[in-house]
């Protein structure tokens, strides 16, 4: 670790579902608030789950130069520019300007909100009662007017990051992944290494996502991951709860500007915090299931502690990490099985570490759920404040670690570990640290 480029954090900004800008959704998340609500966004009365914690009252258009340069984009692009924009004018990039060629791009995006209407019409005309099969040449039809070929195009996830780089100039090293829950942990930690091994000397990192359309709702309820709450959606995100039944959506943005700590010191950058570790796992396992015994969790969690040369086994006095952000989707099995993974960690240490969810607050954000999570490592960090885990008024008997229940707490914290993990057995966790 001595002899590698040290990683900071000297920007941060989101668009959540809490608010547009850091400190008034901070305050909020403090205060235990939460944005859930019944969906507008499409008819959703008939559906298992009706509510979700939506973006609102939110314009793109207010966060860029020129509107018209990016002509039409989808909502997971807009939701980027707005993050980008402020974690850029936090870290003075407009005042100290960086070669272009060394800024580089690494955002971990899902796919924007699909035409569904118009796709059905154009698949219902093109269906052929008589043959029971697509008439390939009527969809073709149909599909030139009503199918608008912009806004396709714009909800491809690689979209955010093109729009980001035109935004900013930015010509360096541009990459998307799209690894599902746990994509912007994944995608914040492989920046750090492109900054480590000398590739940019700084990076735009972070997540964006939206699945609050039809697909996404659906796709969720039939996996039978969502809340089915309807009747209690203030409460229905509920992680480490007894009664917890599935986790609300949301949607929305965080973006990072890291750069070595080197360059942000020549150019006089407010440091935010050191990514000091990162671990990636795989399960092999399901596509919707974590391993029984957290094995694919432990791992990254022991890699990132390895890479943070945070050394448990010798750990004296005060745990050596003082905040997990937890992925706390509030599933019966996520819950338990991070809760058992961290007690394999961290041993006769880990019921003294306070680990919360925000998910019970700002819902999953899907691609953009690890970002959001980060920041709020950085905040945590910076003002002593723990931010709690609401509705946890049922304890789950059999999960037994400090949730920092329903009420904020005030700590010192130097060192925060941060949780990633999604469908497809991916795990991916961060380590952060007071810079000094």
């Amino acid at each position: 670790m001595n002899d590698r480029k040290r990683v900071v954090v000297s920007g941060a900004g989101w668009i959540t579902p809490l608010g547009h800008d850091l400190e008034s959704v901070w305050k909020r998340l403090q205060n235990g608030e939460t944005a859930v609500a019944p969906i507008d966004r499409f008819q959703a009365a008939s559906f298992p789950t009706s509510f979700a914690n939506q973006v609102r009252d939110y314009d793109w258009t207010e966060h860029v130069a020129d509107p018209e340069r990016h002509g039409v984009i989808g909502a997971h692009t807009g939701f980027a520019l707005g993050a980008a924009r402020q974690a850029w004018t936090m870290a003075g990039l407009d005042q100290s300007p960086a070669d272009p060629r060394r800024i580089g791009i690494y955002l971990a995006s899902g796919e924007g909100v699909l035409d569904f209407d118009s796709y059905q019409r154009t698949s219902l005309s093109a269906w052929d009662t008589q043959t029971g099969a697509v008439n390939d040449t009527q969809w073709r039809t149909t599909a030139l007017t009503a199918i608008d070929g912009a806004y396709e195009l714009a909800q491809e996830p690689n979209m955010p990051m093109a729009h980001i780089a035109r935004e900013f100039g930015i010509r360096g090293p541009a990459f998307n992944c799209l690894t599902a829950c746990a994509a912007s942990n994944q995608a914040i930690g492989e920046a750090c290494d492109l900054i480590r091994r000398g590739d940019a000397d700084i990076m735009i990192s972070g997540g964006t996502h939206t699945m609050l359309h039809v697909l996404g709702i659906t796709g969720f309820n039939r996996l039978t991951a969502l809340s089915t709450r309807n009747d209690d959606i203030p409460h229905a995100s509920r992680p480490f709860s007894r009664t917890r039944d599935g986790f609300v959506m949301g949607e929305g943005s965080g973006i990072i500007v890291l750069e070595s700590l080197e360059h942000a010191q020549a150019r006089g950058a407010t440091i935010l915090g050191e990514i000091t570790g990162y671990g990636s796992t795989a399960d092999a396992y399901r596509i919707t299931d974590i391993h029984p015994e957290g094995r694919g969790p432990c791992a990254a969690m022991h890699q990132a502690l390895a890479d943070a040369s945070i050394d448990l086994d010798n750990a004296q006095g005060a745990p050596p990490v003082q905040y997990i952000s937890a992925h706390g989707t509030g599933t019966q099995e996520n819950d338990k099985i991070e809760t058992g993974a961290v007690k394999r960690v961290f041993g006769e240490l880990a019921p003294h570490i306070p680990m919360t969810s925000i998910k019970s607050m700002m819902g999953h954000l899907i691609c953009a759920a690890g970002a959001v999570e980060f920041i709020t490592c950085l905040l945590i960090i910076r003002d002593g404040v723990i931010p709690p885990t609401i509705n946890l008024d049922d304890p789950d008997p059999d999960l037994d670690l400090d949730y920092v229940p329903n009420t904020a707490r005030n700590a010192t914290v130097d060192t925060c570990l941060s949780n990633a993990f999604g469908f497809g057995g991916q795990n991916d966790t961060l380590i952060v640290t007071r810079a000094v």
